[in-house]
């Protein structure tokens, strides 16, 4: 059914997650990680997704026991179709359907477009733009046989700005190409799942850290918030679009940025 409308309840159990089972790629580390947790939060169970995370097992045997949801964590590999299509149907077997994904795993690099490698331009597409479409591919083919489902892109506000002073056209451009992608597939998917992405600005997870501090500095000279945003303080964003809550919305972008883009 196009949007498939939910009843009119409560809007605190509209945002409950309860008998709701998600995937989330990237899920054992920065942003996946609290998206992980936020969806256990709102009463999912969960299946974490990691590639080379050494505790993801017990960074999701700690979420199940917090949230008393099943979480399992599960290692693949997003850029091989095959390697994760895969995974998501044993993860659809094991949990006994799939309602939310969470297409979040990505990396960047920083080098000027001029000296870029094809291999190290490749990797980034890989990974965040390739792999993004073959997770998300995967689960739709779920989610048209059972009728209903969601997914979720996580995208940056680098596809909707240029950032300095880092040179990042890669990560930028593949980023840019998720967030249309999201909207393609929004329509296309309309019968049977929705499709919405969230882009966070400047998050304070490992990534950023090992950055110079002076672009640390310039970054938040142009934040209006005058700070970065800790993980933990998207996961609602995230609850509210795997949820009835957002019933009517797909094909949206929502911006976490602290005021970022708007100058």
């Amino acid at each position: 059914m196009v949007l498939a409308k939910p009843e009119n309840k409560n809007v605190l159990s509209a945002f409950s997650l309860r008998g709701k089972v998600a995937a989330v790629t990237g899920g054992a580390r920065g942003i996946g990680l609290e998206v992980s947790r936020g969806l256990a939060e709102a009463g999912a169970d969960v299946a974490l997704i990691y590639s080379s995370t050494r505790d993801a097992e017990s960074l999701a045997a700690e979420i199940a026991s917090a949230n008393n949801v099943k979480c399992v964590a599960y290692r693949s590999n997003v850029t091989d179709a095959g390697t994760i299509e895969g995974t998501i149907k044993q993860i659809a077997k094991d949990f006994g359907k799939l309602d939310i994904i969470v297409a979040n795993a990505g990396v960047t690099s920083h080098y000027p477009a001029e000296d870029y490698t094809p291999e190290q331009f490749s990797e980034i597409m890989k990974v965040n733009l390739d792999g993004a479409f073959y997770t998300a591919q995967a689960a739709s083919r779920i989610f048209k046989e059972q009728g209903y489902g969601n997914v979720i892109f996580t995208a940056s506000v680098s596809a909707i700005l240029v950032n300095v002073p880092q040179k990042q056209a890669a990560y930028n451009a593949s980023k840019a190409g998720l967030v249309q992608l999201a909207k393609c597939l929004s329509v296309e998917w309309v019968d049977f799942c929705r499709v919405n992405c969230i882009s966070p600005g400047f998050i304070s997870t490992d990534m950023i850290s090992a950055f110079p501090a002076e672009w640390k500095e310039k970054w938040l000279g142009m934040v209006p918030a005058q700070r970065f945003c800790d993980p933990y303080e998207l996961k609602g964003a995230y609850v509210f679009c795997a949820s009835d809550a957002s019933s009517y919305m797909t094909g949206a972008q929502i911006v976490i940025d602290g005021g970022y883009t708007l100058p």
